[in-house]
């Protein structure tokens, strides 16, 4: 029942973000909405951007699902755009809000994820310490959420199965040679 409600809370809070912008929604127009009191909503969410990153936990992290790998990477990636685009009032509105910060979050963390598991993939078997990995995860990470934030601010009006297909030609190589340098870099200072 909890699931139950916290899905049709998430809908009420879609359908009004066709009409209203996320800023000027309130409870009292969730609860109403979804028919249920205001203690139902208080009872699963803090208030309504806690709803809102709910809503990307839940819903946007699904669409990377499993294709976190360095030859699926990119179907990953491009769930994430369609998910995107299938709730894109809900988006732009996000990205236009005060609450911005929750759908960066969200991109920063999701992104994160994909790429230390694709670096963690390739460095199998190479000497690198783990916060080289993480560097070289995060320095990809923000490129990438930077271009689908321009994208979202843009409208989503760029195709986006060609932004995908760039970032894969940007990429392909150079995460495996990144690992090997900062093997190298490791194996030097080591060394010494």
């Amino acid at each position: 029942m909890t699931q139950t409600t916290k899905m049709a809370l998430a809908a009420s809070l879609k359908k009004l973000m066709n009409k209203k912008t996320l800023d000027k929604i309130t409870i009292t127009d969730l609860t109403e909405d979804c028919e249920v009191n205001r203690q139902t909503f208080y009872y699963h969410f803090k208030d309504i951007y806690d709803l809102v990153e709910w809503i990307y936990l839940n819903e946007a992290s699904k669409a990377l699902g499993n294709e976190r790998t360095y030859d699926t990477w990119q179907q990953g990636f491009f769930h994430l755009f369609e998910y995107a685009l299938e709730n894109k009032t809900f988006v732009i509105n996000t990205y236009h809000s005060i609450n911005r910060e929750t759908l960066e979050r969200f991109l920063y963390n999701e992104i994160y994820s994909l790429l230390r598991n694709v670096v963690e993939e390739k460095a199998v078997g190479v000497s690198i310490q783990e916060e080289d990995k993480d560097f070289i995860a995060h320095f990809y990470k923000y490129g990438f959420a930077g271009v689908v934030l321009d994208w979202i601010g843009k409208g989503m009006k760029a195709n986006s199965e060609e932004i995908v297909q760039k970032l894969a030609l940007l990429v392909q190589g150079n995460i495996p040679e990144a690992i090997e340098r900062f093997s190298d870099i490791d194996s030097f200072y080591c060394v010494y």
